[in-house]
């Protein structure tokens, strides 16, 4: 039998690849990190982790490892939650930016309504500035946005690079207005590339209003334009746009956690312990 504790530190290493940060998510310290590793490939018999001065990745066990330890904490869980009477219910209102879908997101929430079946988990999906009047108006729990690198409102769960993104087979002609892909406004994204643009003193055009991710997707693949994009969920068909274009550079972005005070506490900080959990090492964005 393995130990469940000894798995829930596996599980946040594998997700991680980093002890230190693995020990700051669990409250523990980095030898005990260490020790419950090492406990565990004596349990398993096997290498689970290699680790050196550079990185840190699983083995081939190792990966085996992580689902079966991922479907035996779901296990005990659910069992212990069933038999303490502390099974968490409630509703939870729970809105998120749209190209999260391009994250491991959409498994966070299976995972969590798998975990937490008494929860009715209500998802609202839109812009990161709609998502957010509707959290102030009472209408949502909590919200998953995108903000302004400076922002310090929420909780942040990681920042990324704003950049241009375009088919590999566009060129922008020297002197002719940028065609631009945005989402209608008011759009953060929209926002930054216009007044980057500007700042600059380069001219633009919008060859295509969006209100999704998959129209901005859907337009730089067929050619129409260039986008502002997440550097880190570029598909592999389009491509970020050098400097040689001579386009202005866009800055960071952050991915923030915001909730709502007056929302029962319980629902939201378990989701919120879930998404910071499984992104800590995973890219985000809107």
């Amino acid at each position: 039998m393995f130990d469940p504790v000894l798995l829930r530190t596996f599980v946040v290493v594998a997700e991680t690849l980093n002890f230190t940060n693995a020990a700051q998510l669990l409250g523990l310290s980095q030898p005990t990190i260490s020790q419950h590793i090492r406990k565990l490939e004596v349990a398993a018999n096997r290498n689970l982790v290699v680790r050196d001065t550079r990185e840190v990745r699983l083995t081939d066990n190792g990966d085996a490892m992580l689902g079966f330890a991922r479907t035996i904490l779901a296990a005990h869980d659910q069992a212990s939650s069933y038999f303490t009477g502390s099974a968490m219910r409630g509703r939870l209102r729970f809105g998120s930016a749209d190209d999260l879908a391009l994250t491991q997101l959409p498994q966070i929430l299976r995972d969590f309504r798998q975990l937490y079946p008494h929860i009715n988990l209500e998802l609202t999906v839109n812009q990161s500035g709609v998502l957010t009047r509707r959290l102030q108006s009472g209408q949502l729990d909590l919200v998953f946005v995108k903000q302004e690198s400076d922002s310090q409102v929420g909780r942040l769960v990681r920042r990324d690079r704003m950049v241009w993104v375009g088919h590999r087979d566009l060129r922008l002609e020297p002197g002719k207005p940028v065609p631009l892909i945005a989402y209608q406004a008011p759009s953060l994204s929209r926002t930054v590339a216009i007044t980057a643009l500007e700042s600059i003193g380069r001219t633009w055009r919008i060859t295509c209003n969006v209100r999704e991710i998959n129209g901005v997707l859907a337009a730089a693949r067929a050619g129409i334009g260039i986008a502002a994009f997440p550097q880190s969920l570029i598909p592999p068909d389009l491509t970020q746009l050098p400097s040689a274009l001579g386009l202005p550079e866009l800055g960071d972005i952050d991915f923030r956690l915001l909730d709502n005070p007056a929302s029962a506490r319980e629902p939201i900080d378990a989701l919120i312990t879930a998404i910071i959990g499984r992104q800590n090492s995973v890219p985000i964005a809107h």
